[in-house]
């Protein structure tokens, strides 16, 4: 067991050491921030969407904007579009569940906004609605992935791809990477 909890911690680290090593993706992390302080100081929301896991770091990172990060300022408004459970299982219901994220952002979304995706592979159906519904109604879209970014990779304005394959290893980056993003908002907005 100990040799199995070592390999996973080392896995872990690899892909983070990748990342810090890739100025591109140290770049993406740092434009995606700025493009969340610009969109909130001009008094614009953060949605995020994913399934599963990413579903998770959407409503962790939401939480972080809502109430704190690591510095004491007011509630930034932010929401992850997984957790009505009423609204995603009646437009699962009504529609398709490739609808659940799209529909919300056509009712929330507004221009200016900002909307991150998150998908391991990059080819979450019902992410890639959203980002399409994003892309007509004025809300830039942050995309985090995994290695190949899937159809994501294009379709994002901004797409962070986690340089790794195996969906564990994405997604501890992923979180690491919202909770950097969240820091950069602190310091931003309670810069005195």
């Amino acid at each position: 067991m100990l040799d199995t909890i070592k390999s996973h911690l080392k896995a872990s680290c690899a892909v983070k050491q990748q990342i810090l090593a890739n100025n591109d993706i140290l770049d993406s992390i740092r434009k995606a921030a700025v493009l969340c302080i610009e969109a909130l100081k001009n008094g614009r929301k953060v949605m995020l969407a994913g399934n599963g896991g990413s579903a998770a770091d959407a409503q962790h990172i939401a939480a972080e904007l809502v109430g704190r990060f690591e510095t004491e300022r007011p509630g930034l408004p932010a929401l992850a579009l997984s957790v009505n459970t009423s609204t995603v299982t009646a437009v699962a219901n009504d529609y398709n569940f490739n609808n659940i994220f799209r529909r919300q952002v056509q009712a929330l979304g507004q221009a200016g906004d900002i909307f991150i995706g998150i998908s391991t592979s990059g080819n979450s159906a019902n992410v890639i609605a959203a980002i399409e519904q994003c892309k007509t109604q004025g809300i830039t879209v942050i995309g985090m992935t995994g290695e190949s970014g899937g159809k994501m990779r294009e379709l994002c304005d901004l797409c962070i791809r986690v340089p790794a394959s195996n969906t564990a290893r994405i997604q501890e980056s992923h979180i690491t990477i919202g909770h950097i993003i969240c820091s950069l908002i602190d310091s931003a907005l309670t810069a005195g």
